[in-house]
Formats: structure tokens, C-alpha cells, sequence
């Protein structure tokens, strides 16, 4: 039986750790569990989000400004008072224009992006939190950044990978759950799923 994406792959590349690789495509970011280095972080770039790094679906995802009078409890509720590791990033305002997931196919890059815009007076994008679906074109930076890991992913044994892409920026690499799928078939009619089909043939055949 072979297993799609490989087990040791998807072991290997933690969703929001695995960007620290490609520091190239990324927004200023901290892994941190100390509450003094967070609070550094926050005081030096002034708008952050921080997130748990095991985390979904927009869970627990909070962001927070130097003058944020709650930012002391949230850096404590969310590291559980220095027990658990952390991610903060620089706060994208392009958020506003979505947060893209983009999408690999067997080394593959889809052609079409679905940006998850927030709802109003929300910072967070994801569909589970509000956020309505827009499928549109990869812009340029967009293709630059898949097309430079989709070898690399794929080589690894990473069937289906999800790029989340704020304002030009690598935010996550999802190899879990990556959807969007639907969304794009059915605003764009490019047939994610049959891509998804003709590449498990090709190297089931192989």
C-alpha cells in the first residue's frame, strides 16, 4: 500500500515551522515560548499576529499591538505561561485583499489561487471563521514562490501541499488538510480534483 502524502513528509514539516525554511518568501517571524522574547517582538515591529503552533481553521489566532492593553494575558493564555512554543509574524494589512491559498499538485503548480477575505472587523480570513472564498489568477510573486518549492516539496514526497500567501508573503505550507479544492473548480472550472486524480495514476503506474 502506498500512502499519499509520504508519513516521514508530512513528520517532517510541522504546517507553520516549515516556512522558517524559505526565509526568502517570508514575512519578519518568531518561534518563541519565553514571554519576554514575544513581548520583544511585539514591542520592536509594533502589530503583530500570534498564533498556537498547532493551531486551525483561524483558532486562537490573535493579533496584538504594542499598545494592546490584553496583550500580557494573551501571550500567557496562548503559551500556557512559557509551556508551549508560539509563532508571532509581522501584521500584513494585505490581509484585506485575502489570504491565499495556493495550491501543488504533485509538483504542479494550480494556476488559480483562492483569496480568503475576512469579514468585516475580522483580522482572520479563514473560511471557518467568516471568511468568503474568492478563486483568482496567481499573481506573479505568488508563482515565483510555488514554483520555487514545488520541486523541492514534491521531491519530498508531498503529494498535495497548500501555500497560504499574504500581501506576497509565505504565511504557511499545509500539508494535512489542504483545501480550496471546490472553490476553485467551481469559480474558475480548473479541475483541481482530476489534476489530484491524473498524478496518483501517473505514479501509481510509475
Amino acid at each position: 500500500m502506498r500512502v499519499f502524502n509520504h508519513p516521514r513528509a508530512v513528520r517532517d514539516h510541522a504546517e507553520k515551522i516549515a516556512i522558517t525554511e524559505f526565509p526568502q518568501f517570508t514575512a519578519t517571524t518568531l518561534v518563541a515560548r519565553d514571554a519576554a522574547d514575544v513581548h520583544a517582538f511585539i514591542d520592536e515591529l509594533g502589530d503583530v499576529i500570534l498564533k498556537p503552533l498547532d493551531g486551525m481553521g483561524g483558532s486562537q489566532i490573535f493579533r496584538v499591538r504594542a499598545d494592546d492593553p490584553n496583550r500580557n494575558v494573551i501571550v500567557e493564555t496562548l503559551t500556557h505561561e512559557g509551556a508551549r512554543t508560539i509563532m508571532a509574524q509581522r501584521y500584513l494589512p494585505a490581509i484585506a485583499e485575502g489570504d491565499k491559498r495556493v495550491l501543488i499538485i504533485g509538483g504542479q503548480v494550480v494556476p488559480y489561487a483562492l483569496a480568503r477575505i475576512p469579514k468585516s472587523g475580522e483580522t482572520r480570513g479563514n473560511l471557518a471563521a467568516g471568511g468568503r472564498g474568492v478563486a483568482m489568477p496567481l499573481t506573479v510573486r505568488e508563482r515565483e514562490i510555488a514554483a520555487y518549492l514545488a520541486p523541492i516539496l514534491w521531491a519530498r514526497g508531498l503529494l498535495i501541499v497548500g501555500l497560504d500567501v499574504i500581501g506576497g508573503h509565505l504565511t504557511e505550507i499545509n500539508v494535512t488538510s489542504p483545501t480550496c479544492m471546490v472553490e476553485i473548480a467551481s469559480q474558475q472550472g480548473f479541475d483541481v480534483a482530476g489534476l489530484v486524480i491524473d498524478t496518483l495514476e501517473q505514479v501509481c503506474a510509475a
